[in-house]
């Protein structure tokens, strides 16, 4: 194999159900900024161009957090986004929300897709056996490919129980080097791509500790790469969210070799040419739910996003409503990172499904003060760990009626200095009412006497808008890194 071949590797990663241009937040120097970006029909027209570009030399991949996410994903539990997807030519995937409709159901989805779901880490309880295949081959531009996936390893960890009924999760770190022996020793492959939904600080530390991987496409934690990075002889990219980006590798492979990589973080704008079957298959999904997602439900005066680590403000718009809903000033909801952007300005039935597609009901418990430093404490290590491997974020917990001051480097269990609700100093065996959005606002292991209260998250919203009008949220310094 002395001939010099070129292999073009495309990545997909976070797209979490945008299969439709939305707002998307920028920045140059000081300024934020918003402008129009992603849609599956523009994503589909590139990957079209750039395969009449390398005929027969292109690799198309999708990291997972595909099939859920929005209004159209979660009303249709995937099922009408795997049209779309097959139309856009993937290879392969991997997954982590999709879990969220229950593995069995999220097995039928696959089962209708053109390209397999790879996992080398997800295992039936029952019999040990993995849920999905480890691995795939491909053959692209004379070379012998081998994928492996790696799906996310926290759903049966911080994520609600029935996301993971029936299966278990471990890392693939231990399982990865077996796979990657076979394929090279028993299968002759000439590249190991690995296609994983960890994230990336988690990705790079496999990359030190895991020999013979050639590419790393990392997903899960929304990093836009604008340059590859290579960590011990593995390349390695992850290309933003919600479909806003796409990744782009061209590789020159010699003798089983890469001799030259060159990079490109694709915008995906109103610049590149749609493909217009993916666009009618997109349009006729829509068009029953179109009138009602496009209805203005209120407005804000504040851009709501969720691009900040410590406090959002899309998060304090959705505690505020929860807080409101439910009489009280204690709120909690996860550190979600998905979410498209909503600059300041009329507010859409969509928008909601977007900040929050669960829609789950709003919950209530009572909690002591002890255990709202154990807890925060935990999603600190959760979010912060200086081992990679034990960092399971998300962002930092939203919260709302409280004050926490803290120090990122400190270790586990005591990064907390100072903690205040509701302007007064927490008092470890007092009882604190608190109101949640699921078990990743407050997990099971935490407060008793919880209630589910007789309105969603998304019905908060509506009437939290229809009562500020406009609405605003801005930071507040809940949560703060000293």
């Amino acid at each position: 194999m002395s001939q010099v071949r070129k292999l073009t590797i495309l990545q997909m990663n976070d797209s979490h159900g945008y299969i439709e241009p939305h707002p998307e937040l920028y920045r140059r120097g000081s300024e934020e900024f918003f402008k129009t970006a992603g849609g599956h029909s523009r994503i589909a027209g590139l990957f079209k161009k750039i395969r009449e570009e390398n005929p027969g030399g292109v690799i198309t991949l999708d990291n997972g957090d595909t099939i859920h996410g929005t209004f159209p994903a979660v009303n249709s539990r995937g099922n009408s986004l795997v049209p779309v997807l097959n139309k856009m030519g993937f290879d392969a995937m991997t997954a982590h929300w999709e879990f969220a409709y229950g593995p069995n159901h999220f097995k039928e989805l696959s089962i209708r897709l053109d390209y397999p779901v790879l996992a080398i880490n997800c295992y039936e309880k029952d019999s040990n056996k993995l849920f999905f295949p480890p691995y795939r081959i491909i053959e692209r531009s004379g070379l012998r490919i081998g994928i492996i996936g790696i799906a996310s390893n926290i759903v049966d960890k911080t994520m609600p129980e029935s996301f993971s009924r029936g299966v278990y999760f471990t890392l693939g770190n231990r399982e990865l080097p077996a796979h990657i022996k076979r394929l090279h020793e028993h299968e002759k492959v000439d590249l190991i791509i690995v296609l994983s939904h960890l994230g990336y600080p988690q990705d790079l530390k496999l990359a030190k500790e895991v020999r013979g991987i050639d590419i790393l496409l990392s997903g899960h934690t929304h990093n836009r790469l604008y340059k590859e990075v290579t960590s011990n002889g593995t390349i390695i990219m992850q290309s933003g969210c919600h479909g806003s980006f796409i990744g782009r590798l061209d590789l020159l492979v010699k003798e089983r070799k890469i001799t030259d990589v060159r990079h490109e973080l694709i915008d995906i704008d109103e610049s590149l040419e749609a493909d217009k079957e993916v666009g009618l298959i997109i349009n006729r999904l829509m068009k029953p739910h179109r009138e009602m997602l496009n209805t203005v439900i209120g407005h804000t005066q504040t851009a709501l996003n969720r691009y900040r680590i410590l406090e959002s403000t899309m998060d304090n718009l959705l505690l505020q409503s929860i807080t409101d809903a439910s009489g009280i000033n204690l709120a909690f909801s996860n550190g979600w990172r998905y979410g498209a952007p909503i600059p300041p300005g009329p507010i859409t039935v969509n928008d909601l499904w977007n900040i929050v597609p669960t829609d789950p009901p709003i919950s209530t418990c009572e909690i002591t003060g002890s255990e709202l430093w154990e807890m925060m404490e935990e999603n600190l290590e959760h979010v912060f760990s200086c081992d990679p491997y034990q960092q399971m974020g998300g962002y930092v917990k939203r919260c709302l009626g409280l004050n926490l001051y803290f120090k990122i480097e400190n270790p586990a269990g005591k990064r907390i200095q100072e903690f205040y609700v509701n302007n007064e100093k927490l008092h470890p065996d007092k009882i604190y009412h608190a109101c949640f959005l699921t078990s990743q606002g407050i997990p099971k292991h935490f407060g008793r006497n919880r209630e589910n209260l007789n309105i969603t998250a998304i019905e908060a919203l509506k009437r939290y808008l229809a009562k500020h009008k406009p609405a605003t949220a801005e930071l507040m310094g809940t949560v703060i890194a000293i």
